[in-house]
């Protein structure tokens, strides 16, 4: 934690730069020991990225593609992936202000889902709060980022409820794909039923979700989950199979476990 506080005090002094947090696995307690060190870096444009390269050499000792705001997508933005003291090291970018306009939606009860590579659910806006709110601040000159972690940290009553109205919805659609065989549709309409359900779960408990990974066995932990939630949830995708009768009976198991989560965040 040492060597990564120096680091986030020299990646303050780059143009730009307001401000460092270490994020993922690493912050939450959740880390196995090769995972990487994930710093988020807080900027406001414009943001030397020159610099940034520059500091990325002389951390690695070589050369390290360093991208502009938006080389990564329009939600994991940028950044660059290093080795440092045989260590990987993820720096990404978040725009603050951004930051802010987000957090300023969920206390409205507003939220927005990007499309973003590597995300098979899509980026919820509002794991950008999350992202401040679980992160360990690591450099905070002006004190920005300690202020809002200590705001994010009390999840919106406004949010409650929103991830609910849709799971039944899209189960309740696929069942023409499923009288047709449509594997495929029937597996994308589960999978995002199932991740729908765990951001109901969560923010029941007002807890955060960051993204896909881990989701459904963090939500099968919280009190608020139905019994086995996890083992039901990831059996549904195990039982499809190819016919309109396996189809249909997996559909028929999500049902059940839909009702069964709605029950327990309904008492």
């Amino acid at each position: 934690m040492e060597r990564l506080a120096e680091i986030a005090n020299r990646l303050t002094e780059v143009d730009g730069i307001v401000g460092v947090c270490l994020g993922g696995s690493r912050a939450s307690g959740t880390h196995s020991p090769d995972s990487d060190f994930d710093l988020g870096l807080y900027y406001r444009p414009p943001l030397d990225t020159a610099a940034l390269g520059l500091l990325a050499a002389r951390l690695t000792g070589g050369p390290v593609e360093v991208t502009e705001p938006g080389g990564w997508g329009p939600w994991v933005d940028g950044g660059g992936w290093l080795t440092v003291d045989g260590h990987r090291v993820d720096w990404i970018y978040r725009d603050l202000d951004r930051v802010h306009r987000v957090w300023r939606d969920c206390r409205a009860g507003r939220f927005e889902i990007g499309v973003q590579p590597g995300h098979p659910l899509g980026v919820y806006s509002h794991s950008y709060a999350g992202e401040v709110a679980v992160g360990q601040v690591l450099a905070d000159p002006g004190g920005e980022l300690r202020k809002l972690r200590e705001l994010t940290r009390r999840y919106p009553e406004a949010l409650m409820g929103n991830a609910r109205w849709e799971a039944p919805f899209i189960l309740a659609a696929s069942r023409k794909g499923a009288a047709r065989g449509d594997v495929f549709y029937v597996s994308g309409c589960l999978f995002r039923a199932v991740g729908l359900l765990a951001h109901a779960l969560h923010a029941h408990a007002r807890r955060w979700v960051l993204n896909e990974k881990g989701a459904i066995r963090a939500a099968g932990e919280l009190a608020v989950a139905p019994t086995d939630f996890a083992g039901r949830a990831h059996g549904l995708f195990s039982a499809l199979g190819t016919t309109p009768e396996t189809l249909a009976a997996a559909l028929d198991d999500a049902d059940r476990l839909a009702a069964d989560v709605l029950d327990h965040l309904d008492r």
